[in-house]
């Protein structure tokens, strides 16, 4: 019953149940895990600058039902349509961290 009996780590866990990285069910729940991320992000930036999303669409070039999609981590994500959500629209750099 307890498949989880001698997991020590939150990566044993997920090896455990999606597979090590680079397997197909693995690299499906951290593309989904991301965009998860992505669109709490984006909802908390948004409402920080006490903007609807109709608004945010406006101010960044885009539909406010793309907005929505994006803050329910629904549909594809063009990056450089994000970019410019982010900085455009939001006034905020998108740092980005190479390892």
């Amino acid at each position: 019953m307890n498949n989880y009996k001698g997991v020590k780590s939150f990566d044993e866990l997920l090896d455990k149940k999606y597979g090590k990285t680079g397997f197909e069910k693995r690299n499906k729940f951290e593309e989904r895990a991301h965009m998860f991320i992505i669109s709490e992000m984006l909802k908390q930036a948004r409402k920080e600058e006490n903007m609807t999303q109709e608004q945010l669409a406006k101010k960044a070039g885009t539909k406010k039902s793309y907005i929505s999609k994006l803050e329910n981590a629904k549909g594809n994500i063009q990056l450089s349509t994000l970019i410019r959500i982010f900085e455009t629209g939001l006034g905020r750099k998108i740092g980005l961290t190479f390892l």
